[in-house]
């Protein structure tokens, strides 16, 4: 197969998508400085100074005796209606607003999107709890419930690919597309390494370099200067003086890959699915193995991948990855995965 040509979204074309905040008033170096910005200040615990592309709606939740506060964008079609509903979960590392691009390119074809941040994560609490999928999943389902949508199509990028696993398997009967766009939690973590208490010691903090690795292992060739937005965001909360209670939030999500994988339910997931993942992934050796399996545990799956692509696919090969996406989501939910295109 020949290699994919990257269209990285430059700053300009993400300006021209509508991604709103502090993007817009930055002209981003090519490469990012080797030390944090001396002009970089703090970032509030909820994103409060983060402007969201569409309104910000709350469902209020009570959850281990807790009252907590759901983000979520509902966009509607801006253009003809397709009739479906696309329910969107972000990655480890990011929230809604993130995939701004991608929900405009959804609405402008039709679909409506309801795009959450997850309870830990952007303009939503930040409780200390114990983190699992069942909560996640069942958050999604209130939130579906109380907006009426009794059908949707699921697609999770990265740890949001584990999300909507857990939610295909629990919730099947609402569910018509599964899409797993660059999955983490591929594998059982606890074969491999010894549980860990994460209150047995202190969280630290965060530098500025180490954010900025994670970030650079998503893109295996050219870096993308307006996604430094994103390093500036999470590097800015650890100079919040909410931090301490915000690595505690991070590494309890975290510990939810251990202490609770989702390698088990895929072989249980009977919706349509897609395993759609740029293969050189760097989160991951050997990703393409893994990713094959996957598709191959679930009961009704295809897989696309795209060489030469890293993590993010999304915004490596913006046009290619949407006209894929729309057109697995467009598919017949009742005839074969193996036939979608």
């Amino acid at each position: 197969m020949p290699k994919l040509k990257h269209r990285v979204l430059t700053l300009a074309a993400i300006l021209s998508l509508g991604l709103s905040g502090t993007v817009l008033s930055q002209d981003w170096p090519a490469e990012p400085p080797a030390e944090a910005p001396a002009d970089w200040g703090p970032v509030s615990a909820n994103f409060e100074e983060i402007q969201y592309p569409y309104p910000v709606h709350f469902l209020e939740l009570e959850r281990f005796g807790e009252q907590m506060r759901m983000a979520y964008m509902d966009v509607p079609p801006e253009g003809p209606a397709n009739g479906q509903v696309v329910f969107w979960q972000h990655g480890m590392n990011f929230y809604s607003e993130a995939y701004t691009p991608t929900l405009k390119v959804l609405s402008e074809n039709g679909f409506r999107i309801i795009a959450v941040d997850r309870i830990g994560y952007g303009k939503s609490s930040k409780p200390v709890i114990p983190y699992n999928f069942n909560f996640v999943a069942a958050n999604m389902k209130a939130l579906l419930d109380e907006l009426g949508i009794d059908e949707v199509a699921i697609v999770g990028h990265s740890m949001g690919g584990m999300v909507v696993s857990r939610f295909a398997m629990l919730y099947p009967d609402i569910t018509t597309h599964v899409v797993m766009v660059n999955q983490i939690g591929l594998t059982d973590q606890r074969q491999g390494r010894p549980w860990t208490d994460p209150f047995a010691s202190p969280t630290g903090v965060s530098s500025y370099q180490s954010i900025l690795a994670g970030h650079r292992r998503y893109f295996p060739e050219a870096w993308p200067p307006a996604h430094l937005e994103f390093v500036r965001r999470q590097y800015g909360q650890t100079m919040s003086g909410e931090w301490p209670r915000l690595a505690m939030v991070r590494r309890l999500q975290g510990q939810m890959l251990y202490n609770d994988p989702v390698v088990y339910d895929w072989q249980h997931i009977d919706s349509k699915a897609l395993v759609l993942a740029g293969e050189e992934d760097g989160l991951i050796a050997d990703f393409p193995r893994y990713a094959r399996h996957v598709a191959s545990e679930l009961q009704n799956s295809a897989i696309l991948l795209y060489p030469g692509i890293g993590h993010a696919p999304q915004i490596e090969i913006p046009d290619r990855f949407h006209a894929d996406l729309m057109r697995f989501l467009r598919s017949d939910p009742d005839t074969p995965a193996s036939e979608w295109e």
